[in-house]
């Protein structure tokens, strides 16, 4: 129930942030909306897809279109007092990041997929809503060039898998994961992390 409901929380949080960039890109409030749903369900949908995990999560429960269309056109209403909340939709989707990643774990464990798929799951479902985004808005995605982020939702996913096969309890093994996966994110964007970056400026001829 605690997942669930910080899941809800985060889809929002999540189409929040995508409305903003739709924004800032003049798009109509059409756009704004279809950007919000994407880059919200984006990563489980692809993660479903992948999978063949049918039917798609927002299918099965279409209420997950709703919330993110209600997020969309709350911060169109609210626009002006968002640039005010730039740590809270950080620290929403730090926590987000980290139950989407628990999230997709758990449906390939359901599935009975082997150790690195549940991994590659976890992260998929962690990153590809925001790289849709970004792809979406002519951006780099920040994913590939900014502070640690697939990698929180690999270590994730790493944390969660690994302590359910230590038989631990599950609850226990959510609580751990969502404050360790928490902490490393916000470590991350307070201490800007990053991964090494491959630099090539030579034409080849």
């Amino acid at each position: 129930m605690l997942l669930h409901t910080i899941f809800l929380i985060a889809i929002a949080a999540e189409a929040m942030t995508a409305a903003l960039a739709a924004g800032r890109r003049k798009m109509d409030w059409f756009g704004v909306c279809m950007l919000a749903c994407v880059t919200a369900l984006g990563g489980g949908t692809m993660r479903d897809i992948l999978l063949g995990h049918y039917p798609l999560s927002w299918v099965a429960d279409p209420n997950l279109l709703l919330i993110c269309c209600g997020a969309a056109l709350a911060t169109i209403a609210g626009a002006r007092f968002m640039h005010k909340l730039k740590w809270p939709f950080l620290l929403l989707d730090a926590i987000g990041l980290v139950v989407f990643s628990i999230i997709g774990c758990n449906v390939a464990l359901e599935m009975g997929q082997p150790f690195v798929v549940v991994i590659v799951s976890g992260m998929i479902t962690g990153i590809v809503g925001g790289i849709l985004r970004d792809v979406l808005c002519n951006d780099v995605p920040l994913v590939f060039s900014s502070e640690l982020y697939a990698t929180v939702a690999i270590v994730a996913g790493l944390l969660y898998t690994g302590g359910l096969a230590l038989g631990l309890p599950r609850e226990l093994v959510i609580v751990v994961t969502l404050a360790l996966g928490f902490a490393f994110r916000v470590a991350a964007i307070v201490f800007k992390w990053e991964m090494p970056k491959f630099v090539y400026d030579k034409e080849l001829r």
